[in-house]
């Protein structure tokens, strides 16, 4: 028999789903968040309920291949449809052949591109991320990922704005971080249109953000301007995180 296994989305759920085909011996074909299941004629669906002890023996049990645990998480974090199989067979492998390199094996291939994918947008969100300031006197900034790089920036920002209070709100996903000054929370928000009102920044903030725009205007000189050398590296998909590219 054939199965479907249906997780919560998370990266415990994904874990115990590995557990359970190794406990139950289970023929696979997919490994499908809750929200997106389709039941298929040939397959019988399995419900796993996450269990923090299942999940944490399956991370203990790759624990001598570090390298290699962080690129399962980081490529997990991608959330590209149909990769927890890709994942499964990947673990499988290693732990069959503790062959943690061997790119030939094309799960373990795709596993590392993958990882690649996530650490550029990684990369990418602490480059362009901007701040404003609220009434509240904590900066915040709103952003729509293609991955789900929030887990993987948290210490970056927290390390560089150690003094501030701060949220970084992923509009695409309906979740975010909070920093408090001493610790680093995950939190929900309600947003009318998936984006802050502006009335919750301060006055300030609008003036600073229209002093840099005119800034950036200023200091650009039309006939030097390199409109592919920009995009290649600040992706037009950015702009709408840096206040220079704001519209007036």
């Amino acid at each position: 028999m054939r199965h479907q296994l249906i997780y919560d989305g998370s990266f415990d759920g994904f874990l115990t789903a590995v557990f359970t085909i190794y406990e139950e011996r289970l023929n696979v074909v997919s490994i499908t968040p809750e929200a997106y299941f389709q039941a298929g004629l040939f397959a019988e669906g399995i419900e796993v309920i996450t269990n923090i002890k299942k999940a944490e023996r399956v991370w203990k049990g790759l624990e001598k291949f570090k390298k290699f645990r962080h690129e399962v998480y980081w490529s997990f974090l991608s959330e590209i449809e149909g990769n927890e199989l890709v994942l499964l067979k990947t673990i499988q492998y290693v732990l069959a052949t503790s062959r943690v390199t061997d790119y030939g094996h094309p799960q373990l291939l795709r596993t590392a591109q993958v990882r690649k994918m996530v650490g550029r947008e990684k990369h990418r969100m602490e480059a362009f991320i901007r701040f404003q300031l609220t009434k509240d006197s904590i900066y915040f900034a709103h952003v729509e990922p293609d991955f789900n790089v929030l887990p993987l920036i948290a210490t970056h920002f927290k390390n560089r704005y150690a003094d501030q209070q701060w949220i970084i709100y992923d509009v695409k996903r309906s979740y975010g971080l909070y920093y408090d000054l001493t610790k680093v929370t995950p939190i929900q928000m309600d947003f009318a249109e998936n984006a802050p009102d502006r009335a919750i920044f301060t006055e300030t903030e609008a003036d600073y953000s229209a002093l840099w725009q005119n800034y950036f205007k200023s200091t650009t000189i039309k006939s030097r301007i390199n409109l592919k050398l920009h995009t290649r590296h600040v992706p037009k998909r950015y702009w709408k995180y840096l206040n220079e590219k704001s519209p007036g």
